[in-house]
């Protein structure tokens, strides 16, 4: 299909491009932007003025649920919320059922995302069989099957010389390691420790849980060499740690959740179980050192942290409820409100769901490498189109995951949130479209 976007403003923060232009699309690539010949015959034309057309967002954390969890989430449902929320490329966690520890799983995990035609699909590869932290998995097979990187989703290993053989194996094949650091030993509580975790008499998680697996983490770095991709800091302490690891050239990248950038341990309240995450919301002084550490850079993307939980296994006291929000369809727009917190100007602000993700995937894209969020001339043609005025209120019966519970919402109402999605493009189709009725 061939598709004419007309007067929209185009923002590529890959290149700076940011100006009201025209974009024409045919066989599934950006075939002109700006001056489009007059001997091209769109299929649709689409008025996008008001509008921004940027590149489709890049989400480096999520879990689909499929296989073995149905029940909390379905590939059609997860994916369906993707395009809905803009998101065109995501990145999703090995911690399945059965674990994706074997190439047949990763194909047709692939397989069935491409027949669904909503997102591309990018999963992570256990980095050990079956997430036992024991004996590690065949990489290079899971990379053939399609793996962009390997990691423990939130099962931490914790023999540190199993630990250093895998680092091991993945430099020497160049491939990279995504592990959320927190110690196994001091990272058993339910809550951030602090006054508020005391005041509610719940298990808290000290931040030495964080720092102390970074050290280690950083320590294995510089033994080994390996790539390795920090997943949900959720610390100023931790921040720190990355800063300097960053200046002392560690090949490094971290990523953060939009719980931790816009929410804190206060916002537990009376045990209220939405506020049951992975890592656990922290103390204020966190939270805004995280997002100053993402506005200059330090931490390189944001992440939706998308787990969708079933509605019995979140109506459980604090303690005993499943971690886990449903994101996708809110990372735009927490990205929005959060950039316009920061003053940051618009493309600035994409670039961390956009560009930045991508660099953090580096050559593991192979031949998406050079375009995948980017609005470049011959490039995949995976756009978002929202409207930066619209507001739009989070009500999970609204939601299209099949996973509804999200910090976001409460239980009269929602919160208020900028930026609403009117068009997904993946590959030269149209995977979302906002009905009239809903603009």
């Amino acid at each position: 299909m061939k598709l004419l976007l007309q007067n929209g403003r185009v923002i590529d923060p890959a290149s700076g491009r940011d100006e009201t232009a025209d974009v024409a699309i045919a066989a599934g690539r950006i075939v002109a932007i700006g001056a489009v010949r007059p001997d091209f015959q769109a299929d649709r034309v689409i008025d996008a003025r008001g509008l921004v057309v940027a590149p489709g967002l890049v989400d480096l954390a999520a879990r689909l649920r499929e296989p073995g969890h149905e029940h909390e989430g379905m590939l059609e449902s997860e994916l369906a919320a993707a395009a809905a929320g803009g998101v065109t490329s995501l990145v999703c966690l090995p911690d399945t059922d059965p674990t994706l520890d074997e190439p047949g799983l990763v194909e047709m995990l692939k397989f069935r995302a491409r027949k669904l035609s909503r997102c591309r699909l990018f999963p992570l590869g256990a980095l050990t069989r079956g997430l036992a932290g024991e004996a590690l998995t065949e990489m290079a097979e899971l990379t053939e099957a399609g793996c962009v990187g390997f990691s423990q989703a939130e099962v931490a290993i914790r023999d540190t010389q199993v630990l250093q053989r895998a680092l091991q194996y993945a430099a020497t094949f160049g491939y990279s390691v995504w592990l959320r650091p927190q110690d196994p030993w001091l990272g058993k509580g339910v809550a951030a420790s602090g006054a508020v975790a005391t005041r509610l008499g719940l298990s808290g998680v000290p931040v030495s849980a964080e720092t102390v697996a970074l050290h280690t983490l950083f320590e294995l770095i510089r033994v080994t060499g390996a790539r390795l991709h920090l997943c949900r800091l959720s610390s100023a302490a931790g921040v720190a740690l990355l800063r300097a690891a960053k200046a002392e050239g560690l090949p490094v990248t971290a990523d953060v959740s939009i719980n931790s950038l816009h929410l804190s341990d206060v916002d537990i309240g009376y045990f209220n179980p939405a506020m049951r995450l992975n890592p656990p919301l922290r103390q204020g002084r966190d939270r805004e050192a995280l997002r100053a550490a993402l506005a200059d850079g330090t931490i390189d993307a944001l992440v939706s942290d998308h787990t969708p939980v079933e509605g019995d296994a979140k109506t459980l006291p604090f303690g005993e409820a499943e971690p886990g929000a449903t994101g996708l369809e809110l990372l735009l727009s927490l990205a929005l409100k959060w950039g316009t917190d920061q003053g940051l100007a618009l493309p600035a602000t994409l670039a961390t769901v956009t560009s930045s993700p991508v660099r953090v995937l580096g050559e593991a894209l192979g031949s998406l490498a050079s375009s995948a969020g980017r609005l470049v001339e011959g490039g995949v043609a995976d756009l978002c189109l929202f409207d930066p005025g619209a507001d739009w209120t989070v009500q999970p019966g609204s939601l299209r995951s099949q996973g509804k519970h999200t910090p976001f919402a409460f239980e009269t109402t929602g919160m208020r949130l900028p930026g609403r999605v009117r068009l997904t493009i993946v590959a030269g189709h149209v995977a979302h479209e906002l009905a009239a009725e809903a603009a």
